[in-house]
C-alpha cells in the first residue's frame, strides 16, 4: 500500500476531529496503530481515515427512541483493514468520498449521509462519509479532508498530505505562522502575491480550527 502524509499525533488528531488523548489511547492499546513511523509516532493520510471510522463506529448511537450499541470491534477492524488497502490515487483530482457503514463496510463515491449530533450521541447513520466534515463528542470538529476550505485543498500525495492553498505548494501552516508572529493579511499577500486575500483568511481559519481541536481532550 501506498503511504501518504506524515502527521505528528496532534496534526493528525486536530485534522481528524479527534481529541488527541484518544488517538494516543488507541496506538498504545494496539487498536490503532500510526502507517509510516511508530517512534515516533506519525499517521499516514489512510490513517485520518482510520481515526474517525473507529471513534464514529464505537460511539453511542441513538434511533428515534432507542440506543444503537457501538459497533464490536470485529467489525471496527474488518473496517480499518479496508482502509489500509485503500487506492490514494482516488484522491488525485481531489474528489473522492469514502463511507463507513455500522456493519464495518467501506464503500467507495457512494451516496453517504452526514454525521448528525442528537442529545450528545450520534444519530444512526447506515452510510456516513469519513471524508467530508467531521464532529466529535468533545467539540472537535475535523474539517474535510479534501477541501477544508473552498480554496485549501488536501492531497495525500502533496507537500506530505499538508493542507495547502489549492494550486500552490503554500501549506496553511506556514501562513499561520507568519500572522501568529504579527504579520496582517495585507502583508503577507505582499509576502505571496500570487495568493488571494481570501485564500490567506481562511488559511488562517482552518489552522484557528485545528488549534482549537488539539486543546480538547477525551471525555470521561
Amino acid at each position: 500500500m501506498e503511504i501518504s502524509g506524515a502527521y505528528t499525533t496532534e496534526r493528525a488528531a486536530a485534522l481528524a476531529g479527534v481529541p488527541k488523548s484518544t488517538a494516543y489511547y488507541w496506538a498504545r492499546k494496539g487498536h490503532l496503530l500510526p502507517s509510516v513511523s511508530q517512534k515516533p509516532l506519525l499517521w499516514s493520510y489512510t490513517d485520518l481515515l482510520a481515526l474517525r471510522t473507529i471513534y464514529w463506529l464505537r460511539q453511542p448511537k441513538s434511533a428515534f427512541e432507542r440506543d444503537v450499541p457501538a459497533t464490536s470491534m470485529p467489525k471496527v477492524q474488518r473496517a480499518l483493514r479496508q482502509l489500509k488497502d485503500l487506492d490514494l490515487d482516488l484522491f488525485a483530482e481531489g474528489q473522492a468520498t469514502i463511507a463507513v457503514t455500522l456493519a464495518g463496510e467501506v464503500v467507495i463515491n457512494a451516496e453517504a449521509m452526514p454525521l448528525l449530533l442528537v442529545d450528545g450521541q450520534y444519530l444512526e447513520r447506515k452510510l456516513v462519509d469519513i471524508v467530508g466534515p467531521f464532529e466529535g463528542l468533545e467539540g472537535t470538529k475535523g474539517p474535510d479532508l479534501l477541501w477544508p476550505r473552498p480554496t485549501v485543498q488536501i492531497l495525500p500525495g502533496k507537500i506530505s498530505g499538508a493542507p495547502h492553498i489549492a494550486g500552490t505548494r503554500v501549506p496553511t501552516q506556514s501562513i499561520s505562522a507568519l500572522a501568529e508572529r504579527g504579520f496582517s493579511v495585507d502583508q503577507l499577500a505582499k509576502i505571496y502575491p500570487f495568493v488571494s486575500r481570501d485564500s490567506l483568511r481562511q488559511s488562517i481559519d482552518l489552522e484557528a480550527q485545528l488549534k482549537h481541536n488539539a486543546t480538547l481532550t477525551r471525555a470521561a
